[in-house]
């Protein structure tokens, strides 16, 4: 068959009016013509970009290249996408503006200028992983958390203050303006933006890239975004684009519509399962067919959200008339409107219902066949009917050690309406209001036991729920507004209530927890907690309300009325227009931009006293700040030929939640040791993501993680290890320590899906402290992977058939790998060898981890830190020898 997809194709230049505007734009029909309906609608955003932003012969490669993908739905070829903004939250800005902080003053020791280091890009920051549930339960409950966030992290948000005045283009958003996701939806997103080009007012998508995995939900209303390190940001920030290979597209059919009952959650859990039963790893994903119209923005946007966890970089849903009732609901200007819908038309970004494009696979999902699921115990992917808690729960092996009449075996411990996920949708929290409702009515109560919490991520929900009259009937089953921002989703759960607390340590009772959240691995929602599940906000509270994890739903009562009446789910879960009629009451599109202008006049936040400075005063008796070593000039490659002793071994789906916790700080831990010991009190030690702008702090919390099991001695104490020349099992920072004293390499040594979950670039900065030269993985979660690169440290593949347990490595076994600087290019063979304690050799060929050949260049140089800083002292010798 003649291949019809030969190049050159040229860009077309275009105009439309909206209004009484002019605009031109990139003009992909009349370039492409009927072609263009074959390219999934995501590949289309991706071919303007290039051609707006990309030049000569390498534009005309990228473009050929991204047309030609239609042959195979695959390709290698690779392409440069410039997004048009950044997007962080605090705990992942804080130490990127650490590292900006600390180049500032590596430029300055270089005789450069350091107020020349600034991003290129807009780059929004919100404050929504610092609050902690401390206070819940009780109507002033958001008031006073937000105050102890407020005292407890005083210090970094006054850093942070800094940064907002020292660097052009950096905007933070104060505690209490909501979730970054829920705020890029209701505020940030323009879906379609303007450029100034040749004097000329140009359209263009809106598209970004974002510090944290859930990025993607803005995929929701057709902006193309999607997560990265924070690592991988600092280069976009600083003009590198983002360097990949054009991606494989999944394409996703939904037919049908959700039938009665069921809710947006209940398909993004099973979208997720399905996805990541195929294997979908990296891919973009992208939503087409019928079904797709049926579905709200809110809907679609809960469905993005888990992108990440179901193994994508993007869950993309092109814009359409849903979109544009979207920015109406939200206030957005009619004009803004218009362009959005004018411009879609014309670029041929509209979705359309019954278009079939070429896809790498398709999967077919009817929507009529979703049903109520929750999702657990441990990973987001387990998908259960949600009457089948009980026997995911048998799986786990628990005998108590004590009977106990006032408690079931699964307590739920914690009850949390949290996430941006699921509390950006308004049906959602709207649902969730009604169940309270109906209890409240009825005269149920919640256990004392449960910790109840509602955090939603924006503060015009405050608004809607109390319009449509549901701020009461929550309180009154405990589900009182705690705060805006990220909590329990992401550990910032605070201290389980006494009951079970004390029935963990007489092991009496297993305790669970029940989030409408995200992610549910062992420890990530509080350090005591193992089992979680999650689920939508309405069966939250039904959870809370029954108490027992294990209670089946579907047959049994949730409690009993006071009169002795069996009150069961189907009593108390609301109609599709119940739903509907208080969604509608409680809309006022004008609260969007006021709830937010009022929250951000935070006074606290107003009130701190910040540096004026280009070079941030470090205090080298802080526990929060302190400038990082490795964001300095001589940070050299780690790439060679080495002999190396792996200084973990571990199993499958390690999370960057192991890898680099974030919940609290446990008071009896070496890392709470070391804050004492600097004077931290050991009763207010906040939660590890408050740490991550002091190195010291973050290298010791690497790998503390009590479900972590080191294969190479399983027995070892949290975070430790062996020190195989001496036999000595220590912290695994000082076992690091001493093989770098001895001029020893190590490695790392992992199984599947290795670094899955947030996208945490001190996951990487850790292993880089640590000594770590490469990590040899099974498979990795797409944005470790590239966060490990940031550090300059080597991804590589084991061989098909090859894991840890198969290699059964053993103290006193060595690591050699050949992996010269010279030699290594994206996806090539990298010899490696285990090189036994009793002489014999194992060899295999690995498979570099690296998808591009800026990647290659970053691990040449050591990583993005250096890269940047090469490139800025390069810039400013050079302007500075200009005549």
């Amino acid at each position: 068959m003649e291949n019809t997809y030969r190049p050159p194709y040229r860009p077309v230049d275009g105009q439309f009016c909206a209004g009484d505007v002019t605009y031109r734009f990139v003009d992909l029909p009349a370039m492409l013509g009927g072609t263009l309906g074959r390219l999934p609608v995501v590949l289309r955003v991706l071919l303007e970009n290039v051609i707006r932003k990309m030049e000569g012969e390498e534009r005309d490669a990228a473009i050929a290249g991204i047309v030609r993908w239609l042959e195979h739905g695959t390709s290698e070829d690779e392409i440069a996408f410039q997004p048009g903004r950044v997007l962080m939250h605090d705990t992942t800005s804080t130490p990127a503006l650490v590292d900006i902080a600390a180049m500032r003053d590596a430029l300055a020791e270089a005789g450069a200028d350091p107020d020349a280091l600034n991003p290129v890009l807009p780059v929004d920051s919100s404050v929504d992983h610092s609050l902690a549930v401390e206070y819940f339960a009780r109507p002033d409950a958001a008031g006073l958390n937000l105050d102890m966030e407020s005292q407890r992290n005083a210090e970094r948000y006054s850093f942070l203050r800094w940064a907002s005045k020292a660097l052009r283009g950096v905007r933070i958003h104060p505690p209490g303006t909501g979730i970054m996701h829920t705020i890029n939806l209701e505020q940030l997103a323009t879906v379609v933006t303007t450029e100034q080009r040749g004097g000329e007012t140009w359209a263009v998508p809106d598209t970004l890239i974002g510090t944290d995995s859930h990025t993607p939900m803005i995929n929701g209303i057709g902006v193309l975004g999607w997560g990265v390190g924070g690592l991988e940001a600092q280069t976009v920030m600083f003009g590198m684009p983002v360097m990949q290979r054009i991606p494989d597209v999944i394409g996703v059919r939904l037919t049908g519509a959700l039938p009665p009952g069921t809710l947006a959650t209940d398909l993004a859990l099973t979208v997720t399962q399905r996805l990541r039963a195929i294997g979908v790893s990296g891919e973009f994903v992208e939503f087409f067919g019928p079904g797709v119209s049926t579905l709200s923005a809110g809907d679609r946007s809960v469905v993005a959200n888990m992108a990440p966890e179901y193994g994508a970089t993007t869950g993309f849903f092109p814009i359409d008339d849903r979109t544009l009732d979207y920015l109406r609901t939200t206030g957005r200007d009619a004009a803004a409107i218009a362009l959005v819908e004018a411009y879609a038309h014309h670029s041929g970004l509209w979705f359309e219902p019954e278009a079939e494009p070429r896809y790498t696979r398709v999967l077919h999902i009817d929507l009529d066949r979703i049903g109520m699921h929750v999702a657990g115990p441990r990973r987001p992917q387990d998908l259960l009917p949600y009457m089948d808690t009980a026997g995911a729960l048998a799986a786990v092996p628990f005998t108590p050690k004590l009977q106990r009449d006032d408690m079931p075996r699964h307590p739920v411990a914690i009850a949390a309406i949290t996430s941006c996920t699921n509390t950006s949708d308004p049906a959602l929290l709207v649902a969730a209001g009604l169940v309270a409702r109906k209890a409240r009515a009825l005269g149920l109560r919640v256990p004392s036991w449960i910790k109840t919490s509602l955090a939603p991520g924006s503060p015009a929900a405050a608004r809607y729920l109390e319009r449509a009259g549901l701020i009461d009937d929550l309180s009154a089953v405990g589900f009182d507004i705690v705060g805006f921002g990220c909590t329990t989703c992401i550990g910032n759960s605070g201290s389980l209530t006494e009951p079970v607390r004390q029935a963990i340590a007489e092991a009496s009772a297993q305790p669970v927890a029940i989030l409408s959240g995200n992610r549910n691995f062992p420890g990530r929602v509080h350090p005591d907690l193992s089992l979680g599940f999650i689920m939508s906000p309405p069966l939250v509270v039904a959870f809370a309300l029954a108490g027992d994890a294990e209670r089946n739903l579907g047959t049994a009562p949730v409690q009993m009325a006071a009169d002795g009446t069996p009150v069961h789910l189907r009593d108390l879960w609301p109609t599709r227009e119940e739903i509907a009629a208080l969604v509608a009451a409680g809309a006022e599109p004008s609260d969007y931009r006021q709830a937010f202008a009022l929250a951000s006049r935070n006074p606290a936040w107003a009130a701190l006293p910040s540096p004026s400075t280009p070079r941030y005063p470090w205090d080298e008796a802080s526990t929060a700040l302190r400038r990082p070593p490795f964001a300095s000039l001589d940070q050299g490659t780690q790439l060679g030929d080495y002999a190396a002793y792996p200084l973990l071994v571990l199993g499958d789906d390690i999370t960057t939640e192991h890898i680099s916790p974030a919940s609290a700080i446990p008071r009896d831990s070496f890392v709470a040791d070391f804050l004492v010991s600097r004077g931290a009190s050991r009763d207010d030690l906040n939660v590890f993501a408050s740490r991550r702008g002091n190195w010291e702090v973050m290298m010791r919390a690497a790998f503390y993680n009590k479900t972590l099991v080191n294969l190479l001695q399983p027995n070892v104490p949290t975070a430790n290890t062996v020190h195989v020349p001496s036999g000595e099992v220590q912290p695994i920072f000082e076992v690091a320590q001493r093989y770098r004293q001895d001029g020893d390499s190590v490695v790392l040594v992992a199984g599947a899906r290795y670094g899955t979950g947030s996208s945490r670039d001190w996951a990487a900065k850790g292993q880089r402290l640590l000594g770590i030269r490469a990590v040899i993985a099974v498979s990795f979660e797409r944005i470790h992977r590239s966060n490990l690169i940031g550090m300059g440290i080597l991804p590589l593949r084991w061989p098909e058939g090859v894991t840890p347990q198969t290699l059964d490595i053993r103290p006193g076994d060595k690591v050699h790998v050949s992996a010269a600087p010279e030699a290594l290019a994206p996806r090539c063979k990298v010899p490696v060898r285990i090189v036994r304690a009793n002489g014999s050799v194992d060899a295999f060929e690995a498979t570099a981890a690296v998808e591009t050949r800026l990647e290659i260049e970053l691990l040449r140089r050591g990583g993005v830190i250096p890269s940047i800083l090469q490139k800025t002292l390069a810039g400013q010798r050079s302007a500075v020898a200009a005549p």
